[in-house]
């Protein structure tokens, strides 16, 4: 009796657990249950979701965790409603739910994140200003590049709604402390390595610190899937950059996010014998933009790499100077001018 006992004590605690992990009214709301606060309580109200019916009678008690409908009769705890919705036994139900709380993917809530981010750009004319005035205004291209915005607020909301839990959120930054959108009001770049998302990018359109990334590794050069077949490269320091270039047709462009490349990036460049690599860096009036391509040019050197350097007028970049109203032709030109080290 007493190890009956213990082990229907550990089930109990089991239980419990499993409970607490998937709130009954984050289930429901996964499950697109619509319920608004019944007064100022603990309590939520909606229509049922076990029977027909077109006046709300579906309470969930938030502090018990607990369903009751006055409609059907129906009530009880997390289980049984699965028990009832999905006509399942106990143990069925049970399995049914770890199977939903089972840990997830940070790639799969990242990629969830891009496709959110993607479905709200077209949505937000501030988001499709800000690309206008950065000179990228095709719409292949931001399909292409999965250009999205992040208008903050409700990426939490959709996510959990999708079976995330919130801590994993929390963890890989996509939201802060307060559960707000990590990138609110910034144009998103994902980031993807072997073809997965890793990264994003994200540019404020306001007043906030302009550049974000999540903790972690940023991943590959940018589109390397695509870029590596080229033998000439053409390398930038920002996504705006490589946009305008992709957008005049410079499609052998490829970003390293910054001046400094990893060893992974470096590698990635000598991947193919011999490749020519165009460095076009800021034209910075400080000369850091300048100094830091001829450092990386040395380095490109000595892995057998050949490299130039291209000169762009003083002061802009390659986003700046096609915004300003350079054309392909004009690039063009600027990419013939460069004399290999």
């Amino acid at each position: 009796m007493l190890a009956d006992g213990g082990k229907n004590s550990a089930m109990g605690e089991d239980l419990e657990k499993l409970k607490q992990r998937l709130p009954l009214l984050d289930y429901l709301r996964q499950q697109n249950w619509m319920g608004r606060p019944a007064g100022h309580g603990p309590e939520f109200v909606g229509l049922c979701p076990l029977h027909a019916e077109s006046r709300p009678s579906f309470y969930v008690n938030v502090r018990k965790n607990l369903f009751y409908c006055h409609g059907c009769g129906q009530g009880g705890d997390l289980v049984r409603f699965v028990q009832l919705s999905r006509h399942l036994s106990f143990p069925q139900s049970l399995a049914y739910l770890e199977q939903q709380i089972a840990p997830a993917d940070p790639a799969d809530v990242l990629e969830e994140a891009a496709a959110f981010y993607q479905q709200q750009l077209p949505r937000h004319s501030e988001a499709l200003r800000y690309l206008e005035q950065r000179g990228v205004h095709d719409p292949a291209l931001i399909e292409q590049l999965r250009i999205g915005y992040a208008p903050g607020g409700n990426l939490r909301r959709h996510l959990t709604a999708q079976g995330y839990p919130r801590d994993l959120l929390g963890r890989l930054g996509l939201v802060n402390r307060r559960g707000n959108d990590a990138f609110c009001q910034r144009i998103v770049f994902p980031c993807r390595h072997d073809g997965r998302v890793v990264n994003f990018y994200g540019r404020s359109i306001g007043t906030v610190f302009a550049h974000r990334f999540l903790p972690g590794s940023k991943g590959n050069l940018f589109a390397w899937e695509s870029v590596r077949q080229f033998s000439p490269v053409i390398l930038v320091e920002g996504l705006f950059d490589l946009a305008v270039l992709w957008q005049a047709g410079f499609r052998n462009t490829t970003c390293a996010f910054g001046t400094h490349l990893t060893l992974a990036q470096l590698e990635q460049l000598s991947d193919t014998s011999g490749r020519r690599v165009y460095v076009v860096f800021d034209q910075d009036q400080n000369q850091a933009g300048q100094q830091a391509s001829q450092a990386l040019a040395l380095r490109l050197q000595r892995l057998g790499l050949t490299v130039s350097l291209v000169k762009l007028p003083a002061g802009q970049d390659p986003n700046s100077y096609f915004v300003r109203g350079a054309s392909a032709a004009d690039f063009a030109l600027c990419l013939q001018g460069a004399k290999a080290l």
